[in-house]
């Protein structure tokens, strides 16, 4: 509770207690503006005006004018509006000391005299005790036309005034009231705001237009919310957010008509990308896949027997396993013969066969049938061809057993064991006369200088080209228990059975005049020499290796080493068990013509297959 200073009443709030002190302890002299009453209260002015100017309150339709001292009009009603509140009349009855000045003050509010002109005084209507809610409707009305005369009327009364308060007066722009305090107008304008807002509802609370709300926010301080999608501004973030997603909707709606053709589109261009990605990888592993091919089969440019041969004889040097004078005899000595195209005889070594024949004879008395090649020499890879060379290894083999073969020695005369290089060479011509060229393809038309393997087809071409008959069987998938090969076996004792003299009883060991068999599988190959069989019927190949060096192919030559030798040629169905094997095997020579046909046939190659 607030109580009155001056006459003890007491209000409930501050904004009553002002308007009570402006209405009931006013300190202004009041004078009548329509006769020449002065020095008056307000309730004794009101009472004069009402008995003593009846006619011109029903005549002019609108309540006395209060003045001040200088003839200033003043309101009187049963209320006064001050700063948007109001007392009753009640109130105003206990005045008491009130002295005249120029102008009424209370709580720092200044009506200024000749503020209120007479033929522009508002009505009673305007300045009843409902405040500027209220107001609004009157004042609007009234400010059309009053405003602009009050305005004038101001400026001709403000000049009257001394200069030092003429600087300290402050005009409502929403009605005639004029503040001595810039603070005080600032209160009075955001009352009248207020009530604006709260006539339009919640609506502008939520959102408004951009123009209101700005000028709104500038004038009351508040913070703005622009919307940054349209010249929307909302009051709180919580209204922008919803603002915002109800733009974000309407896109949404207006964008639903071509999202499925979009969709569409972009699945299509996913698609696209990871089959043009699977493509790109597919290449690269392929091209990787090619290169670790190439290396493997020496096809990788790092050149061939003459390259190889060289780099091993200065890695000797340098480790002083070779003196350098033994180097340039060796390296002379390679060049020669691979200037003549004949193998040096190095890695060569005779009598093999014989050695066999004569163990089997004496020894192995476990062996039932044993049937071997004609003569044939053992060839090892050397260090020219280490690695490689397995298949051109084999083919010297066959052919030096060839040459002792009195069907083909005719064939062969003059034509001496060729060196690695030579066989390349041979190979090239193969291609050159029509064979195979589908695996002249392969190499790209050239192997010599390289590092290629050679298989089963290279050879076949080889003995075609010479004019021997050849044959190629594929053993392409195991036939028996644990992914052996009995089939195998048991033709190739067909193979050295077919030249069995015809007595009823063969001898134990025979020797044939047949040339040895090419035995190719992944990534090697031998040749087979012979086969034997046991009492229990077993059979087991007889074997002769490029990879076995020649110090420990000449034991079998000794009678002392030949029984654990013999070990390493003996291969049981347990000791094959790569998944496919290969066989060439000479049989007999060909006639031009045949010749011919085997080129045109060479062209789709249909290898024999068992099973």
């Amino acid at each position: 509770m607030l109580s009155c200073e001056i006459c003890g009443k007491e209000m409930m709030l501050e904004e009553d207690m002002r308007t009570h002190l402006l209405l009931s302890h006013l300190e202004d002299d009041l004078s009548c503006p329509l006769c020449g009453l002065s020095g008056v209260s307000y309730d004794e002015l009101c009472f004069h005006i009402t008995s003593a100017h009846p006619e011109e309150q029903h005549r002019q339709k609108e309540p006395a004018h209060l003045t001040c001292a200088s003839g200033t009009a003043a309101r009187t009603n049963s209320a006064v509006h001050v700063s948007g509140k109001s007392c009753t009349d009640g109130d105003s009855r206990n005045t008491a000391g009130a002295t005249s000045t120029a102008a009424f003050a209370v709580s720092g509010i200044t009506v200024v005299p000749g503020s209120w002109p007479e033929e522009t005084a508002p009505s009673s209507a305007a300045l009843t005790a409902q405040g500027p809610k209220t107001m609004q409707g009157s004042v609007g009305c009234w400010r059309e036309g009053a405003n602009e005369i009050n305005s004038e009327h101001n400026k001709a009364e403000l000049e009257l005034l001394p200069l030092s308060k003429r600087e300290k007066i402050f005009f409502c722009p929403m009605c005639s009231l004029v503040c001595s305090s810039s603070f005080i107008l600032q209160e009075h304008v955001e009352l009248h705001l207020q009530d604006q807002h709260s006539d339009q509802g919640l609506t502008l609370e939520a959102c408004s237009p951009a123009v209101t709300s700005a000028s709104s926010g500038r004038l009351s301080g508040e913070r703005r919310f622009e919307c940054p999608m349209c010249s929307v501004v909302c009051s709180d973030s919580f209204s922008l957010q919803e603002h915002v997603e109800l733009h974000l909707d309407h896109n949404t709606a207006v964008n639903c008509a071509g999202s499925h053709d979009s969709d569409l589109k972009l699945a299509t261009q996913l698609q696209q990308e990871e089959t043009r990605r699977r493509k790109q990888e597919d290449e690269e592993q392929e091209r990787k896949q090619f290169k670790r091919l190439q290396r493997q089969f020496g096809l990788d440019g790092r050149g061939g027997y003459h390259r190889q041969m060289e780099r091993t004889m200065e890695r000797a040097v340098a480790d002083g396993l070779l003196e350098p004078a033994e180097f340039h005899r060796k390296r002379a000595d390679m060049m020669e013969s691979l200037a003549s195209g004949v193998d040096d005889g190095r890695t060569r070594t005779q009598g093999v066969i014989g050695a066999l024949y004569d163990y089997y004879q004496t020894e192995c008395r476990d062996c039932v049938h044993v049937w071997l090649s004609a003569e044939t020499d053992h060839y090892c890879s050397s260090a020219g061809d280490q690695g490689w060379g397995c298949g051109y290894r084999n083919f010297q083999m066959l052919l030096s057993s060839l040459h002792r073969t009195d069907e083909y020695s005719s064939l062969l005369q003059g034509k001496p064991v060729p060196s690695v290089p030579r066989v390349q060479s041979m190979i090239e011509e193969a291609w050159k006369e029509g064979l195979d060229p589908q695996g002249a393809s392969h190499f790209s038309q050239r192997v010599r200088g390289t590092r290629g393997w050679i298989g089963a087809t290279e050879i076949y071409i080889l003995l075609t080209s010479l004019g021997i008959s050849a044959r190629i069987i594929d053993f392409h998938q195991p036939t028996g228990a644990g992914d052996t090969h009995p089939r195998l076996f048991d033709w190739v004792k067909q193979y050295f059975c077919q030249s069995g003299r015809s007595s009823r009883l063969p001898p134990r060991v025979i020797q044939t005049d047949l040339p040895p068999l090419y035995l190719q599988h992944q990534g090697h190959s031998r040749s087979i020499v012979g086969i034997e069989q046991k009492k229990n019927g077993s059979l087991c190949l007889l074997l002769l290796d490029p990879a076995c060096s020649a110090s420990d192919t000449r034991k079998l030559l000794s009678r002392e080493t030949v029984s654990f030798s013999i070990r390493h040629v003996r291969k049981f169905p347990r000791s094959l068990k790569h998944r496919q094997y290969q066989l060439v095997a000479a049989q007999g020579v060909l006639s031009a013509e045949d010749k011919q046909v085997r080129i045109l046939n060479s062209r789709t190659f249909c290898a024999e297959r068992i099973p």
